[in-house]
């Protein structure tokens, strides 16, 4: 969990945005940068049939671990990774105007949090809600799914079994209902994991889904009605302008 920043209530004191993190606030996935950069390509693709991705990540950093890499090793790759400048200052404006950013990932929490505090704005988070990490006792990183650690399994068809990010959504939207002042739901992914929470968010509520994504690709196809207005994005660029007029519509 990120702590929560004290911050005054501007503009966007309204708002809660939601944030997916691979290839949405980096422009890549965070797994395979890890996969890629510690020399683990071959092995991935070995075992990507036979393992969930949650199991598959695990190994794969029991396997950094055997190779001698340390935990300050597995940093130094996540500090190369690169986020594009227009997020970076979506992020900080949007902070800075009142609104509540959480991160909603099917990433994990040791890597998000590592990237974000390298950028400087692990601060702006209230959350980050991910499969969680730790560190064992020998110095190995183990990542384990949200659902079945301490969250009992979903059952829902339309996301993977480690984590549905629309039972956490639906958790946001019932403290949501207790709150005097309602928040507007904002909510930006690409992926399928996405999907799901799109489906849960009101008439009142805003998607961002980037461009030829499968997020994208499923709203467009969908047989089920999309209620959010929708807000497509190609880049960092488009992204960041887009939010602006959506939480600071004078300003922007």
């Amino acid at each position: 969990m990120a702590p929560a920043s004290q911050t005054s209530k501007v503009n966007g004191g309204g708002m809660l945005i939601i944030w997916d993190f691979d290839r949405t606030i980096m422009d890549e996935d965070s797994d395979r940068w890890v996969v890629v950069e510690m020399g683990l390509t071959q092995l991935f693709n070995h075992l990507r049939q036979s393992l969930p991705w949650n199991c598959l990540m695990d190994r794969m950093m029991e396997e950094v671990h055997s190779l001698g890499k340390t935990i300050d090793d597995i940093v130094s790759c996540l500090n190369r990774v690169p986020l594009h400048p227009h997020v970076v200052s979506a992020i900080k404006s949007a902070h800075a105007r009142g609104c509540d950013l959480k991160v909603l990932s099917d990433a994990n929490q040791f890597f998000i949090e590592t990237i974000l505090k390298n950028h400087g704005i692990y601060d702006c988070f209230s959350d980050i809600i991910t499969n969680p990490t730790f560190v064992d006792k020998e110095g190995r990183l183990r990542i384990f799914p949200y659902h079945g650690s301490a969250v009992l399994p979903h059952g829902c068809d339309l996301c993977p079994p480690n984590l549905c990010k629309g039972f956490v959504l639906n958790q946001f939207q019932e403290l949501n209902l207790k709150d005097v002042q309602k928040q507007v739901i904002i909510y930006i992914g690409d992926g399928g994991g996405d999907y799901c929470p799109t489906l849960k968010l009101g008439e009142d509520d805003h998607v961002l889904p980037r461009k030829n994504f499968p997020l994208h690709r499923l709203i467009l196809k969908s047989a089920t009605p999309v209620k959010p207005k929708i807000h497509e994005w190609n880049d960092g660029e488009e992204l960041n302008k887009t939010l602006l007029q959506l939480i600071d519509p004078v300003e922007a």
